[in-house]
C-alpha cells in the first residue's frame, strides 16, 4: 500500500510514518518545515518540502498516486489561532480542502483526518464522546472543525472514504512546545535545562494524554483499516496536571523547583474522551502507561540539551 503523510516530519507525522513503514506500507511525506524537522525524515521516502495550501500539492498528489493519504499538516497552536486567526484558518480550512480536491481528482481511495478534542469546547459530561456537542472554543477547534466537515463532504458527493481521529493530547519525543500536549515537553524542556517548572492554576484541572506512539498505531489502523467515522484517540482516564508534574520530577530525579502561576484564561477545566468507539472499529487501544511514556520524552529531551540540538522550532 502506498500513503501519503502531510505533515510527515512533524511530531506525530513522522511517528506516523515509522510506524507505516514498520507495517510494510511504501510512504512519500509532503511538509513545508514550517514547524517539521528534516531530522524527522526517514531514509527512502520521498520527500515533497511543500505547503499544503498551494496548487502543487496536485501535483505531488498526481505524481505519488498513493491508496492513501493521512492528512496531519496542520496549524496546531491553539494561542496562534487565536492571534492570527486568518492564517489558521488558512493552513486547517484552505490546506485541507486542497489535499481533498487533489485526491478527489486523482482518484485516491481513502483519507484520514487528524482532528482534536479541541472540538468539542467545554466538556457537558465526561467521559467525552463523539457525540458529544461541538462547541469549540477558539478559532483552531473551529478550523478543525470545519476540516472534519469538508471530509465528510467529499465523501458523501464523491465516495472518498474517509478515517476522522479526535486526538486528545499527544505527547513524546520530537514535540514542540506549542500544540496541544505541549505542557508534557515544557516540563521535559524544563527540567533537561535546569529550570523551574510552571504549574498553571491548582493544579488540580485533568487532561487525557496519550502517547504519540499509540496515537500512531491508531493512525496507522485507521489506514490499514476499512472503518469509516469519527473515532476519538485517548486513554480514557483523566490526569490532574499536578499530578503528571509529580511524575515528571519523580522520574526525573534530581531537585527542581515549581512555580505556581496564575489559571490561563478559557482554559477546559477538566477534559478526557472515551475511546471505546476506537477499540471496537479499529481495534485499537493504547498500549504505553503514562510512566513510560514521559520517561522516554524526558530522556528525549536530555538528550537534545546535551548535544546542543535544541533548533528552533523547541
Amino acid at each position: 500500500m502506498k500513503v501519503l503523510v502531510t505533515g510527515g516530519a512533524g511530531f506525530i507525522g513522522s511517528h506516523v510514518v515509522e510506524a507505516l513503514l514498520e507495517a510494510g506500507a511504501r510512504v512519500a511525506v509532503l511538509d513545508d518545515l514550517s514547524t517539521g524537522r528534516r531530522e524527522n525524515l526517514w531514509p527512502g521516502v520521498n520527500f515533497h518540502p511543500l505547503d499544503v495550501c498551494r496548487p502543487e500539492v496536485a501535483a505531488v498528489v498526481e505524481a505519488e498516486r498513493p491508496d492513501v493519504v493521512v492528512h496531519l499538516a496542520a496549524q496546531v497552536s491553539l494561542p496562534h489561532s487565536l492571534t492570527d486567526p486568518l492564517g489558521d484558518a488558512r493552513v486547517n480550512i484552505l490546506g485541507t480542502v486542497n489535499v481533498l480536491e487533489a485526491c478527489r481528482r486523482q482518484g485516491v481511495r481513502r483519507v484520514v483526518y487528524a482532528s482534536s478534542a479541541a472540538v468539542y469546547g467545554e466538556p457537558v459530561h465526561l467521559p467525552v464522546t463523539e457525540d458529544h456537542p461541538l462547541v469549540p472554543l477558539a478559532g483552531y477547534g473551529v478550523s478543525k472543525y470545519a476540516g472534519e466537515c469538508y471530509v465528510r463532504v467529499y465523501h458523501h458527493l464523491w465516495g472518498l472514504e474517509y478515517c476522522i481521529l479526535r486526538y486528545a493530547n499527544v505527547y513524546g519525543p520530537r514535540q514542540g512546545l506549542a500544540g496541544e500536549g505541549g505542557v508534557v515537553g515544557v516540563f521535559a524542556a524544563a527540567l533537561a535545562a535546569g529550570r523551574p517548572i510552571e504549574i498553571h492554576g491548582d493544579g488540580q484541572q485533568t487532561r487525557d494524554f496519550v502517547y504519540v506512539k499509540d496515537a500512531a498505531a491508531a493512525t496507522v489502523a485507521a489506514a490499514f483499516g476499512s472503518a469509516q467515522g469519527v473515532f476519538n484517540i485517548s486513554t480514557g482516564r483523566p490526569t490532574p496536571v499536578g499530578e503528571l508534574a509529580a511524575l515528571a520530577l519523580a522520574l526525573h530525579g534530581a531537585p527542581a523547583a515549581v512555580h505556581r502561576g496564575p489559571p490561563r484564561p478559557g482554559d477546559v477545566r477538566h477534559s478526557y474522551l472515551d475511546p471505546r468507539r476506537a477499540a471496537c472499529a479499529l481495534g485499537w487501544v493504547p498500549r504505553y502507561s503514562l510512566e513510560e511514556g514521559v520517561a522516554e520524552t524526558l530522556a528525549w529531551w536530555k538528550v537534545r540539551y546535551e548535544t546542543g540540538a535544541r533548533g528552533s522550532n523547541f
